[in-house]
């Protein structure tokens, strides 16, 4: 087994980063400033928040966090994102997501300034994204096909299944994966809730990407040998034997497929996670430049 480890090269892109932004200052231009709107006290929005905070500090960035309580509606919610749209001092921001059940996302999300959409959630990057024109793509995604560039997998000509069809991840994903660029040239599956033959199609996925969001539903039987393996769930499941009570898991039985099994895989946590902050990073800059 050969762990594709996200959190070092996470660290390496920030590290990069941080002398982009140090030579930029250098030069007498601003240092990029990235924003985030949190609504409500969901734990782990806010321990996500406080991760990207942590980064821009790393890097050099600025950062604001705008947070506004549960109770929020659409109209005030709205009324904030116009203010980060028409502050010029801020290059790129987030909505954290999810939002409280009583708020229109897509309506959020539609009313963020596209130019700075470093999520890449707004209709008009995804359009872009389709069609293979620059744009923000988002940082998950994003993450995924810089761990497959710097690890030197190859992916042209190769299959690549994709479980889950999120706008976030799993549609974003067939498009970066099946376009001509390197990583790219895949041929592209993509699996979701109605899928006969899951097992069948999976165990001929040269690259499988797991986003569905369910715990363990990947297991060995499921894998092809030798196959690239990207873990994108976040699921939290009961331990005694950590403090918390809780540890974090992935969409894949890991633990079953055995140190001896021949293919690359993502842990959880320390493998896409860390991927999305340095990508969102990443969109950031390219927001300041523009």
């Amino acid at each position: 087994m050969q762990l594709i480890n996200g959190k070092e090269t996470s660290i390496a892109i920030q590290d990069e980063l941080k002398i982009e932004v140090n030579k930029r200052v250098a030069e007498g231009h601003k240092r990029p400033h990235l924003a985030a709107i949190i609504v409500g006290d969901n734990p782990a929005s806010r321990a996500y928040v406080g991760h990207k905070i942590k980064a821009c500090e790393y890097v050099g960035f600025e950062s604001t966090l705008v947070e506004l309580p549960k109770t929020t509606n659409n109209a005030k919610l709205k009324e904030e994102v116009t203010k980060l749209n028409e502050n010029n001092a801020i290059d790129g921001f987030i909505v954290q997501l999810p939002l409280p059940d009583h708020i229109d996302a897509q309506a959020i999300l539609e009313c963020v300034d596209p130019s700075k959409d470093v999520d890449g959630f707004h209709p008009v990057n995804a359009g872009k994204l389709s069609l293979g024109l620059p744009c923000f793509a988002p940082a998950t995604p994003s993450g995924i096909v810089e761990l497959l560039k710097r690890y030197h997998i190859e992916t042209e000509g190769k299959h690549a299944v994709i479980l889950g069809r999120s706008a976030i991840v799993g549609t974003p994903m067939t498009l970066l994966l099946s376009r001509n660029s390197n990583p790219g040239n895949c041929t592209v599956t993509m699996c979701h809730s109605r899928t006969q033959n899951l097992t069948e199609i999976t165990r001929s996925a040269d690259i499988l990407i797991a986003a569905i969001g369910k715990t363990h539903f990947v297991t060995p039987d499921m894998i092809k040998p030798g196959a690239v393996v990207i873990d994108v769930g976040i699921n939290r499941i009961a331990d005694a034997s950590r403090k918390s009570g809780s540890r974090l898991t992935g969409d894949v039985a890991m633990d079953q497929l055995g140190s001896d099994w021949d293919g690359h895989i993502t842990p959880v946590p320390g493998g896409v996670g860390p991927m999305t902050i340095a990508m969102l990073l990443k969109n950031t800059l390219q927001a300041s430049n523009a």
